[in-house]
């Protein structure tokens, strides 16, 4: 991965040295090679992880006539035909880096630029002209990008530790992000734990422009009625995921993937093993307690594959890393998950520099069993309300609790206790970690009045209708790609 930086003051100069300060924030991001660049009371910079292009990829990198630069962090996979493309437009070519053809595809299509690019991708673009920055993400927010505006300072950055470096940057709380993280474990899009800075939501852009900002999105998960036989169907999957991971494969570095012996991450390493020439570099991440040890599966499927594999077993005194992992992560997050990616990732570093995974599958193709239980929840809820109240629900109340993770009595009690939500509330109950009466008892009384209007649940239901199609399922689907995916997972 990489980090992108950047500032903007309404009456002042920007520094160099500023920039540099806030790249150095974030040099775990990119160690290979850092890069500034400032003009007038503008400046941004990036942090590299060089994979592709290694010696001609610094950045920032500038058109034809230096009018405009780039500092970009992430891969675009279609680059060399958006690159042809522009070519033949008679656009100049220096380099053989993705980032140059972003910046010249901004030039050519302006606003439009970002739906052209099939990839993971937060880039700054500056006009000189214009004085002008435009920031974008891509359409599922794999690369994460913040930004913050006070009518002075315009910041935004890969992280939230960069834009802190700014002087005179306010720190004021949102207790309604606290509100949500307290109720989800994580703080969702657009929001982050400081009222001025936000989160760029996936699929967006964002114009700063003459002292405004613009936000659009340019792209959202379209539906089709155009259904097609199970065989057809599988066919057309199995192409699109095999594309997929070959365009992934495209580095001047070693790759490799993380396996959990799941559907998702062993679908990965099989399309892998199929593409590649030599054996995938596998790495799974294991526990002492066996009701969350998936080693085993691990194991199967990498003997299938025969994946150079790698282990690690997390135990007990991985709780010492806590305050690292709280500095990275910049705003409270309480997915234990946390503990192995972070440990997986840095044994898998000292094997490759780029790893693919299955994150995501689950939510695309309903991998949760809280799909299932939704529909069950349905079915249940045609229970006479006096038997549902009176007799199953305290007796679920009244089981012991367990610290099991799949444990059949956490799930009668988390299936019970949501029964009572309405429709587009009845799957999101399964990912409440404290409940109202619970968040009630840590708040204030003059902060709980900001939270009686229903602003608890607003960006699920917003989500939910947002949805262009009737199906329960999909919905469902959606809801978790927008939220739980992109700022969980």
């Amino acid at each position: 991965m990489c980090g992108i930086c950047g500032v903007s003051f309404r009456n002042e100069k920007v520094s160099e040295i500023l920039i540099k300060t806030m790249c150095d924030k974030i040099t775990h991001r990119g160690p290979d090679e850092a890069g500034y660049f400032a003009h007038g009371n503008f400046g941004m910079g990036m942090r590299r992880l060089s994979i592709i292009d290694l010696s001609t990829g610094s950045q920032p990198i500038f058109n034809e006539n230096h009018s405009m630069a780039i500092v970009f962090n992430g891969e675009i996979y279609n680059f060399q035909s958006i690159r042809e493309d522009l070519r033949l437009k008679g656009h100049k070519f220096y380099t053989n880096t993705d980032t140059e053809a972003i910046i010249h595809a901004y030039e050519e299509y302006g606003e439009k630029s970002p739906e052209k690019l099939n990839g993971m991708f937060a880039y700054s673009i500056f006009n000189k002209k214009r004085k002008s920055v435009f920031l974008a993400r891509d359409r599922v927010g794999i690369k994460p990008l913040y930004y913050y505006w006070d009518g002075k300072t315009f910041a935004f950055g890969s992280e939230i530790k960069t834009i802190l470096e700014v002087p005179g940057i306010d720190r004021t709380i949102d207790m309604e992000a606290l509100n949500h993280f307290l109720t989800f474990e994580y703080i969702s899009s657009p929001e982050s734990i400081f009222k001025k800075i936000r989160k760029l939501p996936p699929g967006h852009w964002l114009l700063f422009e003459n002292g405004q900002i613009t936000t659009h999105q340019y792209w959202q998960i379209p539906f089709t009625e155009d259904f097609k036989t199970e065989d057809e169907a599988k066919e057309e999957l199995r192409a699109l995921l095999s594309d997929s991971v070959h365009l992934r494969l495209i580095s001047d570095v070693p790759l490799g993937a993380f396996l959990s012996g799941g559907i998702d991450s062993s679908t990965i390493v099989g399309l892998m093993a199929e593409r590649m020439n030599r054996p995938v570099k596998s790495f799974s991440i294991g526990f002492e307690d066996s009701s969350y040890n998936e080693l085993e599966y691990a194991r199967m499927v990498a003997a299938a594959f025969k994946t150079e594999h790698k282990e690690f077993v997390i135990r007990p005194d991985a709780v010492s890393m806590v305050e690292k992992l709280i500095y990275h992560l910049d705003e409270p997050f309480g997915d234990f998950s946390i503990f192995p990616t972070y440990l997986v990732s840095k044994m898998a570093r000292d094997y490759v520099t780029v790893i693919l995974s299955g994150d995501g599958g689950d939510e695309l193709f309903g991998g949760y069993d809280t799909y299932l239980a939704d529909k069950m929840a349905r079915a249940y809820r045609q229970i006479p309300g006096f038997v549902r109240k009176g007799l199953v629900e305290p007796f679920a109340r009244a089981l012991p609790p367990t610290s099991k993770k799949k444990g059949l009595i956490n799930k009668i009690k988390r299936f019970t206790e949501g029964a009572a939500y309405p429709d587009d509330l009845q799957h999101v109950r399964w990912m409440i970690f404290l409940s109202e009466t619970d968040r009630a008892a840590l708040f204030r009384p003059d902060h709980l009045e900001n939270f009686r209007d229903g602003s608890t649940f607003g960006f699920m239901h917003r989500h939910f209708k947002n949805a262009k199609t009737e199906d329960r399922l999909n919905q469902q689907s959606f809801v978790d790609i927008n939220t739980y995916l992109v700022d969980d997972i």
